[in-house]
């Protein structure tokens, strides 16, 4: 068996204490999958003295030095954010170590400085943890179809927004106390920015679509909407269409008049309960690739976790110190097609709009020729409140009442006039809610287009 793979891990929090332990407990067996021992180097954390667990001869506070041992192989990055880990991944790669990251945010916003620097050295970088934890997802979409043509990714990539959303749906309860509860059990963050507003979600897309598609894609590039303004009212509606409210990743190659590009957006949207992600309930994840010749696959597990997260990590990690011990290289980046980017007023698709009106009569005749004027034909349309019937004829004292309407489909910026328009219509109190309504199983064209 050749000399150990000597192993600095930057961070020990939730997952970098599973990943000690995950390397204590196997030590025998992932030396017997590497062709050498695994072991640690040193374990950078900022607070030793709370890591009583760990040896402290492992432990340092100077995790650039650390990173720049002679004897390291391999670095696993578990530190989150942008820098420092920046700077010392890139220092590690340059210096032909390979890389380990769970990092979805440095990797969305720094993703093709590391992997120039890792194309450079010869080193690898994996970092299949950044997107949907334990279930493996990156590598099938890099390798396994690397000779097929895939023209979407789209599902549910945070654990935390999909069991406020399960929460309301199964339990009626509002946003704010679904968020409540997810604290409560440690789905949620104390500060839950970066999932329930789209962050965390937009960064794996980028992630996602970067790979789908050999296209660079940042994280500035991801339409990025969370889940705050959804209300219980919303997902009464989805339920009375048949439908489930869920926070979407959605990355697609679409046809457009300039030839392909990719689309890449985050934002809760309707989708049938007829869709297996309209099930997929609590913090797990579930991503659908389609790809040409493959068709549709589907993968499911939990998206977050340490124990979780950490299988991934040593996946990684397992891959890497192989490579290091045979003298092999990891797959390199791919990002060849450089395809432009889909503005979002250009992405089509159906919309559920809530728009509450003064009930009398004409009313539904001056909403409707709003949405015609604007190139965007209403599917379906139901009017609640006091007067009830089609016409919106109230008793003459204009009291409140709700248009739903259901649109055909239509792009955003056509949607985004029509709501502008309605707001200067004298009728019109404001609008209540927008949706958009997915057909995740719409087919995709040769261009990846909707047919």
């Amino acid at each position: 068996m050749s000399d150990s793979i000597k192993v600095a891990l930057l961070g020990c929090g939730v997952v970098g204490s599973q990943v000690v332990r995950l390397l204590d407990e196997q030590a025998e067996e992932l030396a017997a999958r590497v062709g050498a021992p695994v072991e640690l180097a040193g374990i950078a954390v900022r607070r030793p003295q709370r890591h009583p667990e760990v040896p402290a001869e492992l432990l340092t506070t100077d995790p650039a030095a650390l990173v720049a041992r002679p004897d390291v192989d391999v670095v696993v990055e578990l530190m989150g954010g942008i820098e420092p880990a920046r700077d010392l991944l890139l220092d590690a790669l340059k210096n032909g170590r390979s890389v380990v990251s769970a990092n979805k945010a440095l990797l969305a916003e720094e993703g093709e400085a590391l992997a120039a620097a890792a194309r450079e050295s010869g080193a690898d970088l994996y970092y299949e943890a950044s997107v949907a934890g334990a279930i493996p997802l990156l590598r099938p979409i890099q390798q396994s179809l690397a000779g097929d043509r895939i023209r979407r990714v789209a599902g549910i990539v945070n654990g935390t927004t999909n069991f406020i959303l399960s929460a309301m749906e199964s339990t009626g309860a509002g946003y704010a106390d679904a968020l409540e509860e997810a604290g409560r059990l440690g789905y949620a963050e104390a500060d839950p920015t970066a999932d329930v507003d789209g962050y965390d979600a937009a960064s794996k897309a980028a992630i996602l679509a970067s790979l789908a598609f050999h296209t660079r894609v940042t994280a500035a590039d991801v339409h990025r909407e969370g889940i705050r303004d959804v209300t219980a009212t919303d997902i009464a509606s989805a339920r009375a269409l048949g439908c489930s409210v869920k926070l979407l990743a959605i990355c697609e190659q679409v046809d457009t008049a300039d030839g392909p590009a990719v689309s890449a957006r985050v934002y809760p949207a309707m989708i049938p309960k007829s869709h297996p992600l309209a099930s997929v309930s609590g913090a797990f994840n579930a991503v659908f690739v389609e790809a040409d010749a493959a068709g549709a696959l589907m993968f499911y597990g939990q998206g977050a976790g340490g124990p979780q997260t950490a299988s991934a990590v040593l996946g990684d990690l397992v891959a890497a110190a192989r490579n290091r011990v045979i003298g092999g290289r990891g797959p390199r980046d791919s990002a060849y097609a450089h395809l432009p980017i889909q503005p979002m007023g250009e992405v089509r698709t159906r919309y559920h709009v809530n728009v509450d009106v003064h009930d009398r009569a004409g009313v539904l005749a001056a909403v409707a020729s709003v949405f015609a004027a604007h190139d965007v034909s209403i599917a379906t349309v139901k009017q609640e409140g006091r007067g009830g019937d089609d016409e919106g004829h109230g008793d003459g004292d204009a009291s409140p009442a709700t248009l739903v309407v259901v649109t055909h489909e239509a792009s955003d910026a056509a949607l985004q006039a029509t709501v502008e328009a309605l707001s200067g219509l004298e009728a019109v109190r404001g609008v209540a809610s927008i949706l958009r309504v997915e057909d995740l199983g719409r087919p995709v064209s040769a261009l990846g287009g909707a047919q």
